[in-house]
């Protein structure tokens, strides 16, 4: 083995354990921390200066994006008209792994005397950021993952991994759920994916393939074959409920077995119970029902509707292909 690849290997192993390490931390300052984020009634100001103040850049980020508002102070500039930004009904949140920066002076005597709580993540709980804060989580390192022991490795990673499961464990206890990530990212795929519902994708109204049960066969196919979504046709009954489905499956058998196939009616060659999927449902899970039972088309119903057996669309697997639900 290469000195490269050893090296490499000792970095992942240091930062491995710096993180595994921490497990042993999450007590109840951890769970106090996690209820006076929950709590706050204004938003969560995150700082720090160096590779700690990077972390606390993303941190603020994460909070933001999964239900949490918060903003990165820079506490150098924090001195020069920034701190105006903070607000009685905030929290402060100060990564410092050595917790001595000088540049935290003027914060510190801010929130000290406003009496906004302030939460320390630090590598030294003995310091005096630790002291000033109500709330400390320690993040402490045995050693770092730098070959000389000075650049910040390990104890960022700490750092990190530790705000992250903060973060997360707020998030937890808001109920954050996946279509409240969607409505803060609706510029990328998975906000895209998380944001289509069924009905945004599927065919309604005159595109609508369904027939009645006494309705001949030889219209039946007519309807499937005419429609936009070919290859399939619901049966409703008299009050407008869907009770069975044709499909080109149906249609094929159909050919093989009888002598006459144009004969018949709807009723006696469809099949009941079909497989449905709400209008308001998530497009991504009427992909994963066609995927797992492997049908290539499903129809639609508005289980919020006065007539929720009524079927309102039709959904073909290549729609939500085209709408590059996947």
């Amino acid at each position: 083995m290469s000195k490269v690849i050893q090296q490499g290997l000792k970095v992942l192993e240091v930062e491995a354990q710096a993180i595994l390490a921490l497990k042993e931390r999450l007590g109840d300052s951890f769970e106090q921390v996690v209820k006076m984020i929950t709590a706050c009634d204004g938003k969560i100001v995150l700082t720090g200066m160096g590779k700690s103040g990077q972390i606390a850049r993303k941190l603020a980020s994460t909070f933001s994006s999964t239900g949490t508002p918060a903003v990165f102070l820079h506490p150098a500039e924090s001195s020069h008209g920034d701190l105006g930004l903070v607000e009685n009904n905030d929290v402060v949140i100060a990564l410092s792994y050595g917790g001595e920066s000088p540049e935290f002076a003027g914060i510190l005597r801010f929130v000290s005397r406003k009496g906004i709580p302030l939460i320390a993540i630090t590598g030294k709980p003995e310091s005096s950021l630790a002291k000033a804060a109500q709330l400390t989580l320690n993040v402490n390192v045995s050693e770092e993952a730098c070959p000389l022991g000075l650049a910040p490795t390990a104890s960022s990673t700490a750092t990190l991994a530790m705000g992250d499961a903060v973060a997360m464990a707020v998030m937890a206890e808001k109920g954050f759920s996946s279509e409240d990530f969607a409505e803060f990212h609706p510029g990328g795929s998975l906000g895209y994916r998380l944001l289509t519902r069924v009905r945004d994708v599927m065919h309604g109204g005159d595109a609508l393939p369904t027939v009645t049960l006494d309705t001949p066969i030889r219209q039946v196919f007519s309807i499937m074959t005419h429609k936009d979504v070919r290859g399939a046709a619901g049966i409703v009954d008299e009050k407008g409920d869907l009770v069975g489905v044709i499909t080109d499956g149906d249609i094929r058998r159909r050919l093989e077995k009888s002598n006459d196939p144009l004969t018949g009616l709807a009723k006696d060659l469809m099949t009941t119970n079909p497989r449905t999927i709400d209008a308001n449902e998530l497009a991504e899970k009427a992909l994963f029902v066609m995927e797992q039972f492997q049908i290539q088309m499903v129809f639609v119903l508005d289980k919020e509707s006065a007539n929720p057996r009524k079927p309102v669309g039709i959904l073909h697997i290549q729609d939500l292909l085209r709408a590059k639900v996947r």
